[in-house]
Formats: C-alpha cells, structure tokens, sequence
C-alpha cells in the first residue's frame, strides 16, 4: 500500500479537486490519500480565532461568512448533480454552523484547535462526495480516530498502528482510502493538530504505521531544488537524496518538506518521493536510504533566528560552564539549533523565542550577554566526508563578501551551517549558488 499526501493547492479549487481524482486513479494499487485543507482555509481560520479571542464577533462573524461563501461556491462548481449539491450544501452548512456558534459563547485555546481542524474535514469530506458522485469506490478515514500524539506533542506510532490497523479492516476490498492531514487528537483524547505543515508528518506517520511500500508527498513543484527558486533566478531539481540529507535541507527552510516529516518513514526505511501534481511525470526527489554520490547537493535558509552571545571570564577551566547554559534552555524546552565555543565565550542560536527574556535572565546571573536578532542560518548539505579536503573552502570562498556571524563545520558528514544577517540573505545564496552550483 502506497501513502499519497497532496497539500492546499491540489485541492485549492472544485477544478484543482477534479484533476486531482484523475491523478490519484493512475496510481496502482491500494493507497491511503492524505488531504491538507484547501489553500487559504487555515489562515482564515486563524483570523476568525483571533476575532474570537479578541470578543470581536461582529469581525469573526463577517470572515466566517465570507469564508462560508467561497465554500458554498466550491460545491456549486465540484457537484453535476441535485443531490451531491444538496449534500455538499448541507456539510458546509453543518461546518460553518459550528463556527458561527463561538461567536455566542466562551473561547479558548481548546476551542481554536477545534476551529482549525475543519479546513481538513472540509475539504476530505467534499473530495470524498466528488469521488462518489463519480462511482469512485472510496472510504473516508476519519484521521481523529487513529492519529495521536503524546503529552510531548510527539506521535504515538503504536496506538496510530492498531487503530488505523482496525480502521482499514472494516474494509478490506477497497483500494482507495482518503484521510486528513494535520489534525490529531492529544494524550486527553482533544482535538489537537501536528502545527502547520504537518500534514506531511501526517503522511509519514501513517506510512511508518502500515509500513508502506512508500510515502509520496506531491505539492507544486518537482521536486527539492539544489536551492530556493524564490531568491535566486536558477535551480535545478535534486532527483536523489539520503534521508539523513533530505532532513537537514527540511529543518533548515526547505520549505517543500515539513522537517518532522522524514524521521518516521527514515525508521521503517519506507522511500519518500516528492512529486508535482502540475507535472506528475516529472522525475521529482526520491528520498530513500541510500548512499548518495560524494558532493554539495543543496543549499536551504532558515529565517527569523536569533544568536545569543554568552561571555564569561570564569568559563576558562570552568568543566561545569556548559552544562548550566544548557540546562537553561532546556527548562524553557528551547532547542540550540547552532553553537560555536571560544576560550571564554559561547555563540549560539535559536529559532523560538518564546522565553528568551526568561532565558537573558538566567544567564546573565553568571555571564554577559548579547543577543542578535534578524539573523539566517544558510545550510549547505550533500555528502561531505570529514577526512576529504576543499569543502569548506570552497563554501567559504564562495561566501568571501559575506560577513559571517558563526560557522558550524565537522557536526556532520552532512552539513555546514553559516549565520548571516538576514540583510544578507539572498546575497549569499546567489553567492553559493554560482561558487558551488555555477549558476
């Protein structure tokens, strides 16, 4: 069985919806399609929440109904028939009557997941309608009563493996099963969701679980780019990637990817392909546990990070000095994306910032310190033996008009990260992009 995952776009309209039913029939096989919300639906969702948790109803009120419309405008387009226009009719009236109901009542943060969830119920239970208007033999999965995660946000693979298990045997001659992505429920059985993007984590879950033949995750473009077509004018698809390769180009800014998204299919070394539902006989970017050829395969950019500039006299010889600045950011759960060391000093970074006044704080009982924001980490990933020679020089000679804030060389076989100013973010990608590409 094959994992099939198509985000916003794909089903951002009836027409996009329509020729998506034409791609999913010549895939072979029986595969489970996991459906994001239609593009546009969860940043209004989000703005109807925020009306809400400011008791602006009258607000709320007019994005619910304007949201409504384009809803009832779909199934208008979607459905040929009196009945499967009726049908549709009624669950956007049904979805859109649960939304309108916070604006007589309490909201909290509950409830906004709640409200988040029916992009994803929406636009599976209208694909599922179209699929049977069509004589399309399917099964709509509800992903809430399977897809769970643990009091740490992190997926509970058993529980996800017996309850989809049952699921799926309630029907066992049918070859088309259809799904939601994004949305989960937490340890207390609420409503919960595995944050934006995460239908593609939805996707790998499930393939880890049933330990699919492979998980397939098609978007708008073929496949990972050696770098981001949106800042620099030449890019080329990668058409082979390791999983250890592809994981460092999604958490540093891929944004193809969710960067959760390899870890689960990596365990059960079940292939990701990423594929274009624009050009689906495009090659795209096979993700698999292979050994990849010698060489710097991507370049990716990570924005909005912060660089945190820890400096104390008594660090010398100090052996417990770093154990006490990681403790701090570890009660905070703020993950260390890079770090560099000098004799009395440490840089380092991070990408949440949440309690970073409760962190300067902290610190600042035993160090000095300074803190950098606006800044970009730029990844250069491929396979990079560490005994092999003119890596690093030829990324920092690429970069030689850059001003370098940190460098992290020799972490991995994998990557070397470099902090820059955001200022000077696209500079050095069009930098790398012709030092190491040519281009």
């Amino acid at each position: 069985m094959n994992v099939l995952k198509f985000g916003g776009t794909s089903v951002g309209s009836a027409e996009r919806m329509k020729a998506l039913s034409n791609l999913i029939q010549t895939v072979k096989g029986k595969k489970i399609v996991v459906l994001s919300a239609m593009s546009g639906t969860t940043n209004n969702l989000v703005e109807i929440s925020k009306s809400l948790y400011n008791k602006n109803t009258e607000e709320a009120t007019v994005l619910i109904n304007k949201l409504e419309n384009n809803y009832n405008n779909v199934v208008n387009e979607l459905f040929s028939s009196a009945e499967y226009k009726t049908k549709g009719e009624d669950l956007v009236k049904n979805h859109f009557s649960f939304l309108k109901s916070f604006t007589l009542d309490m909201f909290t943060a509950n409830e906004e997941k709640a409200i988040l969830a029916q992009g994803e119920l929406l636009s599976t239970a209208l694909f599922y309608f179209y699929l049977s208007e069509n004589n399309i033999n399917s099964v709509l999965l509800p992903a809430l009563n399977f897809m769970r995660i643990d009091e740490n946000d992190e997926p509970l693979i058993p529980y996800v493996e017996k309850n989809l298990t049952e699921e799926l045997n309630k029907y066992p001659n049918v070859e088309l099963y259809i799904t939601q992505g994004y949305i989960c429920r937490n340890a207390f059985g609420e409503i919960d969701n595995l944050k934006r993007g995460g239908s593609d984590y939805t996707a790998s879950i499930i393939g880890a679980a049933i330990r699919a033949n492979e998980v397939q995750i098609w978007t708008d473009i073929d496949g990972m780019h050696n770098n981001d077509p949106r800042v620099v004018s030449k890019t080329h698809p990668i058409h082979q990637l390791s999983f250890d390769e592809a994981a460092e180009l999604a958490y540093f800014g891929a944004k193809i990817l969710h960067p959760t998204c390899i870890l689960p299919a990596q365990k059960r070394n079940i292939p990701v392909l990423l594929k274009n539902t624009m050009q689906p006989d495009a090659l795209g970017t096979v993700i698999s546990n292979i050994n990849t050829s010698e060489g710097i395969k991507a370049v990716a950019a990570k924005d909005n990070i912060c660089a945190i500039n820890i400096k104390s006299d008594r660090m010398l010889l100090a052996h417990g000095f770093l154990r006490a600045v990681f403790e701090i950011f570890e009660r905070y759960k703020t993950s260390i994306d890079m770090i560099t060391t000098s004799e009395i000093a440490v840089s380092l970074t991070i990408d949440n910032t949440l309690h970073l006044k409760e962190i300067k704080k902290e610190l600042e009982e035993f160090a000095n310190v300074e803190v950098e924001d606006e800044q970009t980490i730029i990844c250069i990933v491929g396979n990079l033996p560490r005994e092999k020679a003119g890596y690093g020089f030829k990324i920092l000679e690429s970069l030689k008009d850059i001003p370098l804030r940190m460098v992290s060389y020799g972490g991995s076989s994998n990557n070397v990260s470099v902090l820059v100013n955001s200022k000077h973010k696209k500079e050095a990608l069009v930098a790398l992009n012709k030092g190491l590409f040519g281009y």
